[in-house]
């Protein structure tokens, strides 16, 4: 992936280049690319003067960012107590049989991301899902495929006729 250096070096100037401001500039830098490429990673340890061991540090310790390529959607199964014992773990394992990838992994058409979480606050809807930003409430392995489909990049989608 290529990162326009100017779009970086925007994300630094909104912050007026504060070393403090590191976190709101990852932030940044993550909405933009959907993580943290080793070349935005090693411009801000230039324009900041902040070695770049620091900066990947504050990225590996929070769990917001990441330093591999994310998909098109991320999928969070909850796996906090709720949810575990209304089958979390069940839901967990269909999507990783369905998507053929492991929590933390990207499909290999970088549709798709999966991930768990600890909590999501919602526990008397759960087991929950969320997908981007759509939850998915009282998740079951039979809704599974409908979430993926409901994300799933249609090929050829304009060769129906």
């Amino acid at each position: 992936m290529n990162v326009e250096t100017a779009k970086v070096k925007s994300f630094i100037t909104k912050y007026n280049y504060k070393k403090s401001a590191l976190i709101g500039i990852l932030q940044e830098i993550q909405a933009e690319y959907n993580y943290l490429p080793k070349q935005a990673l090693i411009f801000v340890s230039r324009e900041l003067n902040i070695p770049l061991i620091d900066i990947i540090g504050v990225a590996t310790f929070y769990s917001a960012f990441s330093l591999e390529p994310k998909g098109d959607h991320i999928i969070k199964v909850c796996l906090g107590t709720a949810c575990h014992v209304r089958g979390g773990p069940k839901i967990l394992d269909e999507f990783q049989k369905k998507l053929g990838i492991e929590p933390g992994h990207t499909t290999e058409d970088m549709q798709f991301s999966l991930d768990t979480v600890a909590c999501l606050g919602c526990c008397a809807i759960g087991p929950v899902v969320v997908v981007d930003d759509d939850y998915h409430a009282q998740t079951s392995i039979r809704k599974v495929d409908s979430i993926i489909n409901k994300y799933k990049k249609k090929e050829n989608k304009n060769e129906e006729h």
